[in-house]
């Protein structure tokens, strides 16, 4: 394999993950002005004519067909687009980006987890390890680094969000590697059609959608509908065209990286908790991604319709 296309491939998926650092750091921003049902109908009714335009220019699918996996995708939607990033964002009301973006640190543990109980794929004793070592950072960020914070109002309402986030990625990536085949940027653009269908009459009913009223908020709605939402899907997939999957989900971990550095330019402190609960998650989970990092590199995956929707 040339080396150009992998330095590039490499360079995609890291500005794919900063991007998605700032949704939680932007939409921390924008819920405390928007509630998070119309911050979500607002971010996918505005990317779904992007999103569409780059699938019918780039993948040129056979619409007709790919329509004919609707239930698939009507799943897929209710879990990563809508349910994903409505608790995500919801979490963000109550907890700040940084705790929030350790918790979803666990997020690829819990999808090893749930591989071996639905997809009857196996863990190495490695993995095991990385497993629970990710698990114990989680616990000491969700207890604030006392277990008695369990029980005196340490664990939050926020983390609690934040947890039913990551186990509707669980859900959401589990149902995609058992569905048809579809290219997934199309995939990403039907799912989040339906998500505006869905959400458009809830909303509406809802009172909403509320409005941004200042500046500020307006350039944070634009920032998660142009980065985050379209371009990161778009460096994410073209970056799978070179590098497989399993070695390019090891990258969704600087999420929580580039989060800790983003809310420490903004002069937002750290815990000593999140600080020791989060080294102790990235290595756990790189631990139980080990195997991805010995991956062959003449190895070239087809894109997957389980992209993040974060």
């Amino acid at each position: 394999m040339s080396r150009r296309p992998v330095v590039v491939a490499t360079v995609s998926l890291l500005a794919a993950t900063l991007f998605w650092a700032g949704n939680y750091v932007v939409g921390a921003a924008a819920v405390a002005e928007l509630d998070p049902l119309s911050l979500v109908f607002l971010r996918w009714a505005f990317a779904a004519i992007p999103l569409l335009v780059l699938a019918h220019l780039i993948e040129r699918p056979k619409w007709r067909d790919v329509l004919r996996a609707w239930p698939w995708l009507i799943a897929l939607s209710a879990t990563g687009v809508i349910g994903y990033t409505l608790l995500l964002y919801t979490a963000l009301q109550y907890t700040d980006a940084f705790n929030a973006s350790l918790i979803n640190a666990f997020n690829p543990a819990l999808i090893s987890v749930a591989a071996v109980l639905f997809l009857r794929e196996r863990l190495s004793a490695t993995a095991v390890i990385g497993i629970v070592l990710a698990l114990v950072g989680v616990l000491i960020v969700l207890s604030r680094g006392s277990l008695d914070g369990f029980f005196d109002g340490g664990f939050g309402i926020g983390d609690v969000f934040m947890v039913g986030a990551i186990v509707a990625w669980t859900a959401y990536t589990i149902l995609g590697r058992r569905g048809p085949r579809i290219p997934p940027i199309t995939s990403t653009a039907l799912q989040v059609v339906i998500a505006v269908i869905v959400l458009a009459p809830i909303t509406v009913l809802s009172g909403g959608p509320a409005i941004p009223q200042t500046p500020s908020v307006w350039w944070a709605l634009a920032f998660i509908v142009v980065f985050p939402s379209v371009l990161s899907y778009l460096l994410w997939n073209r970056a799978l065209g070179v590098i497989p999957p399993a070695r390019a989900g090891v990258f969704l971990n600087l999420i929580t990286v580039f989060t800790a550095a983003l809310t420490l330019v903004l002069g937002q402190p750290f815990t000593v908790a999140q600080v020791v609960g989060g080294v102790i998650v990235l290595g756990g989970v790189a631990l139980a991604n080990l195997q991805a990092f010995r991956a062959p590199k003449q190895e070239v995956a087809a894109p997957t319709s389980t992209e993040p929707t974060l």
